[in-house]
C-alpha cells in the first residue's frame, strides 16, 4: 500500500485547491506499465471516495492528455527572444545555488539531462531562482515551479480547455515527503484561477500572478505545517 495525494481545483469561494491523500494499492518496479497499474489503483480509490475522472499528469500518465500536460513536455515561447523551452528544462536551469547558478544553458537541454545534471551536481544549498534576469526568491514556496507551469499554460490553451474536464489531478512519481512542486498541483491551480476569470497574460508579472493567487499560498503552508502534504 501507498499514499499519494489527489489535487482538486477550488471552483467556488477563493482560489486554491483541495488536496485529498488516498491510500491505494502500489505496484514497484521502474517499468511504465508498473507505474500505470499504481495510477490506475490510485484513480479508482478516488472514485470509490467520490472524485472521478481523474488526470495523471505525468510522462507516465495513460492518457495522452496527461503526457502533454506533464512539465517535460510542455513548453512555452520567450516574447522577448523567442526561445523555446520544456517547463522542466527552465526551472532546472534557473536554480540559484550558493555556488553556481543559474545554468541558463540547461534550457536548451532536454528535461530528462537537465534534470540529471542538476541533481547530481554539489552546488551547495538553493538559495533561489533567476529566469532572464528576474529574480525569484524560495518564499512562497513552489512560487516559481507554478509561475511557470501556468505561464507556460497560458500559450497552450487548448490542453488547458481539455483539462478542466476533469475533477482533479494527480502526479504518481510525487512524493510530499521528498518534494513541494508539482506538476499535478499547479494545473489544478490554474483551473482555480480560470474560473474566475484570472487566468490572463497579465500573469507572466510575477508579482501579478502571485496577487491573483490570493491567499493560496497561505493555504500551502499550512499544508506543510500540519503535514498534510
Amino acid at each position: 500500500m501507498a499514499k499519494r495525494p489527489i489535487f482538486i481545483p477550488n471552483l467556488k469561494g477563493e482560489v486554491g485547491i483541495t488536496v485529498r491523500i488516498l491510500e491505494f494499492d502500489w505496484y514497484p518496479g521502474f517499468a511504465k506499465i508498473q507505474k500505470q497499474r499504481s495510477i490506475t489503483s490510485l484513480h479508482k480509490a478516488a472514485k470509490d471516495m467520490g472524485w472521478a475522472p481523474l488526470l495523471e499528469v505525468s510522462t507516465n500518465s495513460n492518457e495522452s492528455l496527461g503526457a502533454d500536460l506533464s512539465a517535460f513536455n510542455l513548453k512555452f515561447t520567450t516574447k522577448k527572444y523567442q526561445k523555446e523551452f520544456s517547463v522542466e528544462s527552465a526551472f532546472q536551469g534557473s536554480k540559484v545555488f550558493h555556488r553556481a547558478g543559474p545554468h541558463k544553458e540547461l534550457y536548451f537541454s532536454s528535461p530528462r539531462d537537465a534534470k540529471k545534471f542538476i541533481t547530481s551536481s554539489d552546488f551547495g544549498g538553493l538559495v533561489g531562482f533567476e529566469f532572464f534576469n528576474i529574480h525569484f526568491p524560495l518564499e512562497p514556496k513552489t512560487f516559481f515551479y507554478d509561475w511557470l507551469y501556468i505561464n507556460a499554460l497560458l500559450q497552450n490553451l487548448e490542453l488547458l480547455d481539455l483539462a478542466e474536464k476533469f475533477v482533479g489531478f494527480s502526479d504518481i512519481a510525487f512524493n510530499p515527503q521528498k518534494s513541494i512542486n508539482c506538476q499535478a498541483k499547479s494545473l489544478a491551480l490554474a483551473i482555480s484561477l480560470n474560473n474566475r476569470g484570472l487566468l490572463k497574460p497579465e500573469l507572466c508579472e510575477p508579482m501579478k500572478f502571485l496577487d491573483a493567487s490570493g491567499g493560496y499560498y497561505s493555504q500551502q503552508e499550512n499544508w506543510l505545517q500540519n503535514s498534510l502534504f
